[in-house]
């Protein structure tokens, strides 16, 4: 299969190129952060063959060294092969392995020609302790899974999109669980339950205690099976422990944490629209990728298809660079509400089908108590678009696929 080139990712990287900013590159393990690395350092390499390059990967056997030295000993190994009078690009990958690493990035950032990249698995990087020590120096780029352009490019699904996009829900955009579905879609759900061992093991099991596994895995279902819904800690205590796997409000709350610093789960706070303020109770949550629902809990798709849907556009809508609330307009609630990179506000709803009347009524009340003039649109798996009284209803897959490149 071709190598999918990230695009979007790849024209922020260039964006910021020789801004005197330390590119943090996050995301979950597995998602192809080593990939677009390499793939920014051949763009630099094609404008500009003489570069001066280091690249290193604190993950792989040949630099393994330097990740169990000291932090201080990876800097003096960089330093060491700067060149004096051009800029130099050095790439460092996994940082997290290197012990207080933060000092190695505040050493090399106030360094003279060097422009700074680096990768990591957890949130740990732009944790309260790195903030305060490189407050303003640091842009991140969350790196998410493959979109469905991309997933139809890697897989060559182009023939019938429907299925492609049914598949596309199943799989998820994880490169290696795309690649390996072409052989056997149980392979792939075997390798995406690998890459979630994985990051239990090295991105939170080694950061946090984890008391009760159980209660622990019971957050992680409960989260995957609700995905699109309003929960709190209070709740899912409840209702955990009513069902077997007694908990408390306490431990949820840091479980729950523990998975958004892991980048498995995105949590979305609600908005008021009518009083233009974020709230602090009843968020969502939405997976990093649609694969770990049939993986972990073995559902089929037609048990929530609507709230999958409703995900991957959440996906979408970040990867465009957009900020996303959860919209509150009186009672009734909007999907998205959405402000794109020049301010401007969009609403949207999402559906799988609207083709009964009573859905999609109920699905186009929360734009009647929207009274401002921003964008109102409706995403469903219908074939029918069209403008309903300002509200423009347009087909998911078209939605998806729209300036994707």
């Amino acid at each position: 299969m071709k190598n999918v080139i990230r695009h979007s990712y790849l024209e922020t990287l260039s964006r910021f190129c020789d801004k005197n900013l330390i590119k943090v590159i996050t995301g979950v393990r597995r998602v192809g952060k080593s990939t677009l690395m390499q793939q920014f350092q051949d763009l630099l390499m094609e404008k500009n063959p003489e570069i001066s390059l280091l690249s290193i990967n604190l993950d792989i056997p040949e630099y393994r060294f330097l990740a169990e030295k000291s932090w201080k000993d990876l800097y003096d190994f960089i330093t060491k092969a700067l060149h004096p009078n051009k800029m130099n690009y050095i790439f460092l990958d996994e940082i997290q392995n290197v012990t207080e690493f933060e000092k190695l990035l505040e050493g090399l950032f106030v360094q003279p020609n060097i422009d700074l990249y680096v990768t990591g698995s957890n949130a740990y990087l732009l944790s309260s302790e790195l903030a305060t020590l490189l407050t303003g120096r640091t842009y991140e780029i969350n790196l998410l899974p493959f979109s469905f352009a991309e997933y139809l490019k890697l897989s060559g699904k182009q023939e019938n999109l429907n299925k492609a996009f049914v598949d596309y829900m199943r799989i998820g955009g994880f490169p290696e669980a795309i690649k390996l579905s072409v052989t056997n879609p149980v392979y792939t759900y075997q390798y995406l339950q690998s890459v979630y061992n994985n990051i239990y093991r090295n991105d939170i099991l080694k950061r946090f205690k984890i008391y009760s596994e159980s209660s622990y895995q019971a957050v992680v279902n409960y989260l995957i099976n609700t995905i699109g819904s309003s929960v709190s800690s209070g709740n899912i205590a409840k209702t955990l422990t009513a069902n077997g796997a007694k908990t408390d409000n306490k431990s949820v709350s840091r479980y729950i944490e523990m998975l958004v610093d892991a980048f498995l789960f995105y949590k979305v706070n609600r908005y008021d629209i009518k009083g233009k303020q974020l709230l602090a109770t009843q968020e969502k949550y939405y997976s990093v990728d649609t694969g770990f629902r049939n993986a972990l809990l073995g559902k089929e798709l037609t048990s929530n298809s609507g709230h999958l849907l409703e995900n991957i556009i959440y996906l979408e809508l970040l990867r465009r660079r957009n900020q996303v609330w959860i919209g509150k307009a009186d009672l009734a609630e909007v999907d998205f509400v959405v402000r794109n990179e020049e301010g401007y506000l969009q609403y949207i709803q999402v559906s799988q089908t609207v083709q009964n009347p009573d859905t999609l009524a109920r699905e186009l009340a929360p734009f009647d108590r929207i009274n401002d003039h921003n964008e109102k649109i409706l995403i469903t798996m219908d074939y029918e678009t069209g403008s309903r009284n300002g509200v423009k209803q347009v087909n998911a897959i078209d939605w998806l696929l729209k300036d994707s490149q």
